[in-house]
């Protein structure tokens, strides 16, 4: 993958301006910069390599969606590219972020049927291609060897991992070869390639292996990346450290291991090399928040929901990138919450909600309100970060729901603003809202309306489904937490029960070592733990004196 030059395919990769000045239909001007970046493909098309060139940056952007659109921009442009057929196959399938397991029935069939019938089209269409076209092409039937899914599709994930190693071994220098070979190994065990409490690699995992192949094509010369892709002579090469999809799969590689850190470099490559891909944008705060720059992880997540927004107006809500913008309005949220920013983070939480209307949530296949309707809850935490009590307890009240929840059927007589009147709909936002109240109530001196209200709260929470999740976390296992800050605030007229769950918290108590996860635990840290327990100490002789006085 490389920038660009005259003496390659002249449309690929420019401002819309520019393609239309040089004579491309005004039907394929494109309101997106997604970068210099492009992978020459076997057509005679302009506007079909420019189109695949689109696809296959969104793709590794994770906006797969849009990807699977580009690719079928590029087919209309030239019926007889197999790479554009082959795009579009690799684009819709399962990913790190989303598993076989992810797709509810209807889209699990409708997928595999298109990405079964995408590949036999690529392989009716193999004709002059290149030897690794031909490569790619033959390894992409693997994750779809049939029309109709098996009750258990992974197999077909450990297929193609095993394909795209042979296509590996025989390309070893080709950028998007690695990139398409890590990514299909990584999807075996995604966001499991670290054991989280050792920080050791997840036995079979081939996590060293991956990192050992990423590495070594970060470090690809400019030379060796040219000569791994037919490239027009002339064309100024560009290497690995340039390469979106690998800088992406780099940091989901390492923010998992003992040294993120040692990533930093490659999110600093990533930072703004394609401008209006959000979710690429986004990707460097993984590594910034975990290594304390939370100033950086705040601006980046600023530009990528800048650039969402702009996506968000092209394409409107109703689609499955709506999940990766409320995940980088979320993590800006996170960020201003480490670094004291609140009002950075109400603005952030406004513009998410104003992003999921209910009309989304009930969209019943994927099954949005499982998906998204957690991040909803982000205000009341916020308010909690920040200590502002009243502002929870005037939040509005849900009634309680007439059944458990579900997924209702778009009403068309529905306002889709009042998202407030649907506790079922919004059922973690509900209980969130609840939890707060109860904090508040209890931080303002009423343990009474705090008990009350945390028994509201407990009620809500049991009326949440295990399929409601916020990314890799189930609601339920979220609202565990909250439900835990509710008991301290509650205990604190007993100074014992209350410490016992701050020494828990801290990894301070008898079992922290064996509970804390490796990424909570900073052996050797001696003075940020000592002021830890100091201002626990603090706080507990505080709310000592604060309950002597209230005698509530």
């Amino acid at each position: 993958m490389r920038p660009r030059t005259d003496q390659q395919t002249e449309t690929a990769g420019r401002s819309p301006q520019t393609i239309s000045s040089m004579g491309m239909d005004k039907a394929d001007e494109y309101p997106f910069d997604l970068g210099t970046y492009t992978r020459p493909v076997t057509t005679p098309s302009a506007e079909c390599q420019a189109w695949f060139d689109r696809g296959l940056v969104w793709s590794y952007a994770f906006n797969h969606e849009e990807a699977a659109e580009c690719f079928r921009r590029a087919i209309a442009h030239d019926g007889t590219c197999a790479m554009a057929y082959w795009g579009l196959a690799y684009c819709i399938g399962p990913n790190y972020n989303k598993p076989w397991a992810f797709f509810d029935a209807d889209e699990l069939a409708r997928v595999v049927r298109q990405g079964h019938d995408a590949a036999l089209q690529a392989q009716a269409h193999l004709g002059a291609v290149t030897p690794v076209e031909r490569a790619l092409v033959a390894a992409v039937l693997s994750r779809y060897p049939q029309p109709t899914p098996d009750a258990d599709c992974e197999p077909w994930n450990v297929a193609f991992a095993h394909a795209m190693q042979a296509v590996h071994a025989q390309f070893p220098e080709d950028l998007d070869v690695i990139t398409v070979y890590v990514d299909a190994v990584m999807n075996l065990h995604p966001w499991d390639m670290w054991q989280l409490k050792t920080g050791e690699p997840t036995p079979g995992a081939q996590t060293l292996e991956m990192k050992t192949i990423l590495d070594g094509a970060l470090g690809l010369s400019d030379t060796a990346a040219a000569s791994a892709t037919s490239v027009a002579v002339g064309a100024p090469p560009r290497g690995g450290a340039q390469h979106p999809g690998l800088l992406h799969l780099y940091i989901h590689l390492l923010e998992m291991s003992p040294h993120p850190e040692h990533g930093l470099p490659a999110a600093d490559n990533l930072r703004t090399l394609v401008p209006d891909a959000g979710h690429l944008l986004h990707m460097p705060s993984h590594l910034d928040i975990l290594t304390g720059a939370y100033a950086a992880a705040a601006e980046a997540n600023t530009r990528a929901a800048a650039a969402d927004e702009r996506y968000l107006a092209h394409a409107g809500p109703l689609n499955f990138y709506t999940l990766y913008r409320s995940h980088d309005y979320h993590f800006l949220v996170y960020a201003a919450l480490f670094s004291a920013q609140s009002a950075l983070a109400l603005d952030a939480c406004r513009r998410l909600e104003a992003s999921l209307p209910a009309a989304l949530l009930r969209i019943p296949s994927p099954p949005m309100a499982d998906r998204l309707e957690a991040f909803l809850a982000l205000r009341p935490h916020v308010l909690v970060r920040f200590g502002r009590w009243h502002d929870i307890l005037a939040l509005p009240a849900m009634p309680d729901p007439p059944s458990a929840p579900g997924h209702a059927n778009p009403d068309e007589n529905k306002n889709e603003t009042e998202h407030e009147e649907d506790a079922s709909l919004l059922c973690v936002t509900n209980a969130t809202r609840l939890y707060a109240k109860a904090l508040a109530h209890a931080a303002l001196g009423h343990p009474s309306r705090a008990r009350a209200t945390q028994r509201l709260f407990l009620a809500a929470r049991a009326r949440v489904p295990a399929s409601r999740t916020l990314f890799n976390n189930t609601a339920p296992d979220l609202l565990a937490r909250p439900a835990a800050c509710d008991d301290d605030a509650l205990a604190r007229l007993a100074a014992a029960p209350a410490l016992a769950v701050y020494a828990a918290d801290l990894g301070i108590d008898d079992h922290g070592a064996e509970r804390l996860p490796r990424a909570l635990q900073h052996p050797g840290n001696v003075s940020d733990e000592a002021r830890a327990v100091e201002g626990t100490l603090k706080a507990l002789l505080r709310v000592a004196d604060d309950c002597a006085a209230c005698g509530d």
